[in-house]
């Protein structure tokens, strides 16, 4: 039906020309403004209260909270950070685009609220749990049942939960792990734990629970399968290292599998400010985006291939830096912070050798505490071993306190023992780019070695130039010719792998190394979970 005309009529005052004043450049409307009172009223909150976002971010940043009534109405950020001092930028501030909008997922009709359970798992369980009138029974009777269990397991991927209560589940839940531990072990039950920076009182819990149990724990970590593990292990920092302010002291960075303004938004101007400074970016991904547009170099690696650079990189820094010439800076940082200098054992196998464990103190007839658990080093000045300070043997008893630090305590260690050795021995290295047949994933290359006691033993430095492939006059072994030589690990090898050229992989390299060697360091790689 269409509009009567008095309707029609009315709608001429959001058409019509008001009366012009000011010369024209107003006009007096005799249309109503009551439609503005919804976007006053947001703004007239009750109280501001400081919170922050964390639901899967650790960026923590602080936000005000503007409430009306018990309702969150909208978010600035907050403004009171401490300040980094005259010659770093300010971390304020602090926040982004979600942040700013998230009072929108907290009232969202989406947003999950109750528990859901797949429909086909919670019929057939509440049905054994009406005839059987005990929970693991009844679960017991769905798992056990190879019709029943393929009923709910086929359903996987397809949708399907209902919504239960949390009594329920939580009687479903504690089925499951009573049965699951009376027929097969409390080993067999795992747990995702939720990311520890995220909810401490949801980790630790979930971590004592399985732990009394006697169940396994994982990880955020083992969940993404790619972050680097070994990172936290040796550096003590969380993966996306190092602290985002520091980023204002490299003058060569490497963004490689971080993409910092879309996973480290509130802490992206400290590299947007880093390079105004004159930092050179280098992106690796295979992807181009968003923080590509900040690279002065790109390296595109094939998905996955991305090791293979990393291989390749660090042949041309140990060949050029460390064996066609020594850097003192290196030389110093690799003795004092590295286990580069550290002795392992070869063991041998057939006509050759392979590494083994690390020497320890146990081995030279070191006494003390936890001997076992300290590595050895060569005194470059008098050719004796000697057990430094830092290893965890020093970390427990009463031997060991004010040692479990990286004091040298003027015992210089031979980083290589290339020209103090007693024999050039070969030893059979893995290589991962070939089949499955052993003869091609092996390869033979030659360390030099000295004999401790029984044990012959050779650095860490020494099987590091091995396996990247730098040759070094008298090693026997096969080696490639050159950087250029398309084999284990060379750029020209890592070009097939990655799709990056292999000059371009060497500029970097050079570049990065070249560029610590004239700061002192100030070259580094902001990882994430890409790599």
């Amino acid at each position: 039906m269409p509009p009567n005309g008095k309707t029609l009529l009315s709608t001429r005052r959001f058409f019509g020309r008001g009366e012009p004043v000011a010369d024209g450049w107003s006009e007096t409307a005799p249309r109503s403004r009551a439609w503005e009172a919804a976007y006053r009223d947001r703004w007239q909150h009750d109280r501001i209260v400081r919170s922050t976002h964390g639901v899967n971010c650790t960026g923590s940043c602080s936000w005000k909270i503007h409430v009306k009534e018990g309702i969150v109405t909208w978010e600035t950020q907050q403004t009171d950070y401490p300040e980094n001092g005259p010659d770093v930028p300010d971390y304020e501030p602090r926040g982004c685009q979600r942040g700013a909008s998230f009072s929108w997922y907290v009232y969202s009709p989406l947003r999950v609220r109750y528990p859901y359970v797949r429909g086909a798992l919670l019929e057939a369980w509440r049905a054994e749990l009406e005839r059987t009138g005990d929970p693991v029974e009844a679960y017991a009777a769905v798992v056990n049942d190879p019709r029943k269990r393929a009923a709910y397991v086929s359903q996987r991927g397809k949708g399907g939960f209902v919504r239960a209560s949390w009594d329920e589940v939580a009687d479903l839940v504690a089925a499951s792990h009573v049965h699951t531990i009376r027929r097969y072990g409390p080993d067999r039950v795992v747990g995702f734990s939720p990311i520890p920076a995220m909810s401490m009182a949801s980790f630790t819990a979930g971590a004592r629970y399985h732990s009394l149990i006697g169940g396994v724990l994982t990880s955020f970590y083992d969940w993404y399968c790619d972050l680097p593990p070994a990172s936290p292990m040796m550096w003590g920092d969380q993966t996306d290292v190092p602290e985002s302010a520091d980023w204002w002291n490299a003058t060569y960075m490497i963004m490689w599998g971080s993409n910092i303004p879309m996973t480290r938004t509130p802490d992206a101007h400290f590299m947007t400010e880093s390079r105004y400074r004159g930092m050179k970016t280098v992106v690796v991904s295979p992807d181009y985006s968003d923080h590509t547009k900040f690279a002065d170099h790109w390296l595109p690696v094939h998905p996955g291939t991305d090791a293979a650079l990393a291989m390749a990189m660090a042949h041309v820094i140990v060949r050029e830096f460390y064996v066609d010439r020594q850097v003192p800076y290196f030389q110093d940082y690799a003795r004092r912070f590295t286990d580069l200098p550290h002795l392992v054992v070869l063991d041998p196998r057939g006509d050759a050798h392979t590494p083994g464990a690390f020497l320890r103190a146990s081995d030279i007839g070191e006494g003390g505490e936890n001997p076992e658990w300290k590595t050895v080093v060569i005194d470059s000045a008098t050719g004796a071993p000697s057990v430094p300070n830092g290893s965890v043997g020093y970390r427990w008893g009463d031997e060991g306190k004010g040692k479990w630090n990286l004091d040298v305590e003027g015992v210089t260690a031979a980083i290589t023992l290339l020209g103090r050795h007693d024999e050039l021995v070969e030893i059979d290295l893995p290589r991962f780019d070939t089949g499955t047949d052993e003869a091609g994933t092996v390869m033979r290359r030659g360390v030099p070695a000295v004999r401790i006691g029984d044990k012959l033993v050779t650095t860490v430095f020494d099987m590091l130039a091995a396996q990247l492939g730098v040759h070094r006059e008298g090693l026997p072994g096969d080696w490639p010719k050159s950087i250029d030589d398309p084999e284990p690990y060379t750029p020209a090898w890592q070009a097939e792998i990655t799709g990056v050229d292999a000059a371009l992989c060497t500029r970097i390299a050079r570049e990065f190394a070249r560029n610590a060697e004239r700061t002192n360091g100030r070259s580094m790689i902001t990882m994430g979970a890409g790599t």
